[in-house]
């Protein structure tokens, strides 16, 4: 929203006027900082990762800034979230700390999951966040199972299950589309559609290429939600939050954004444009909200400004406190291990 001016009459001076913001200056400071904290967090795991401080698989949330954002201002901290393997972002959104997140990628036993997890593995109880789950589609039904729990306890909380346009051609998400429609189930799920499942676009794998269609088939409320904008999607999860706890089951947002890097660190991206790459980029959920956030007065720089140094001040602890841990000793390896102990193979 910029600016109108009036035009000038011979009884009045020339003056500016500005539309009131849609939302409060604290909720637009609230989204920046959140977005802020995700990017700068995940350049500093590529940054480990290049320094060969952080193994294994690592796939960063780095122009998605925005879904998480505004999932996280529409629902409340009782509600679940459980979600896929770009999950860094997500999770802090939840409240998980930055310096748990960050031993956790270093495989310290400070992490998040004590150092066992790794990138695709985050989950804590108490943010009632249920991960991070690394095979494909595999966090629908689980979600769909959360959702089932709330409801038979009533507790009027709800689940929020993610994943992304290459899950949506799984099996599963169709068993408890179904499920949760018969059932009624308060679920959320959202597709998090970044164009690209890995390196292959959804219009070479899917004859639906609006996705939010596939709840057609299941008369499950479904839309789709510019992803590159806090707002939108945060108006988005409000509406179906509501209808959801109204009673009346499920619903399911496609919510289209972007990733700027590769699907992993070792991908190169070869499959998409330099243009493409460029025209979302213009579009960068931290730099048209905090453009927003100055054009229309909502803050100052200086408070933007100050945004920006404490959020680096935190990252840099963050890794400071990854490399000052120490890695779990290796009898950590059968704790925290589901196991049968009468099972032939364990009675030794």
């Amino acid at each position: 929203m910029v600016a109108e001016k009036t035009r000038p009459t011979k009884r009045a001076t020339k003056k500016k006027t500005t539309k009131k913001a849609k939302y409060s200056k604290e909720q637009y400071l609230s989204w920046y900082e959140s977005m802020l904290r995700i990017r700068r967090f995940e350049e500093k795991a590529l940054m480990g990762y290049s320094q060969q401080k952080i193994r294994g698989f690592l796939h960063v949330y780095i122009g998605e800034e925005a879904v998480g954002t505004g999932i996280e201002s529409a629902i409340t901290p009782e509600d679940a979230i459980v979600t896929a393997y770009r999950q860094h972002g997500i999770a802090i959104g939840r409240g998980c700390s930055t310096a748990a997140c960050m031993a956790e990628l270093y495989a310290k036993k400070t992490g998040i999951n004590k150092g066992k997890g790794g990138s695709m593995h985050f989950f804590s109880k108490e943010n009632r966040y249920f991960g991070g789950n690394g095979i494909v589609g595999a966090q629908i039904p689980i979600g769909t199972g959360i959702a089932f729990a709330e409801k038979y306890k009533e507790t009027g909380n709800l689940c929020v299950t993610m994943f992304g346009d290459g899950a949506a051609r799984q099996g599963s998400l169709h068993e408890s589309f179904n499920m949760a429609m018969t059932w009624k189930l308060p679920v959320l799920y959202i597709c998090e559609n970044n164009h690209y499942a890995m390196g292959t676009s959804v219009e070479r794998t899917s004859n639906i290429k609006d996705l939010y269609k596939l709840g057609d088939a299941y008369d499950m409320p479904s839309e789709a939600v510019d992803g590159m904008r806090p707002e939108a999607v945060h108006e988005a999860v409000s509406k179906a939050a509501k209808h959801i706890r109204s009673g009346k089951g499920p619903y399911f947002l496609e919510i289209k954004t972007y990733r700027y890097k590769g699907h992993s660190v070792s991908d190169p991206g070869t499959y998409r444009t330099r243009e493409e790459l460029k025209s979302y980029m213009e579009l960068d959920p931290i730099k048209v909200t905090e453009k927003n956030i100055i054009v229309n007065k909502i803050a100052s720089q200086d408070e933007i400004l100050a945004i920006k140094a404490k959020i680096k001040e935190e990252i840099a602890a963050a890794v400071k406190f990854a490399e000052e841990s120490a890695f779990p000793d290796g009898s950590e390896l059968y704790a925290d291990n589901y196991m049968q102990k009468d099972y032939p193979f364990m009675r030794d």
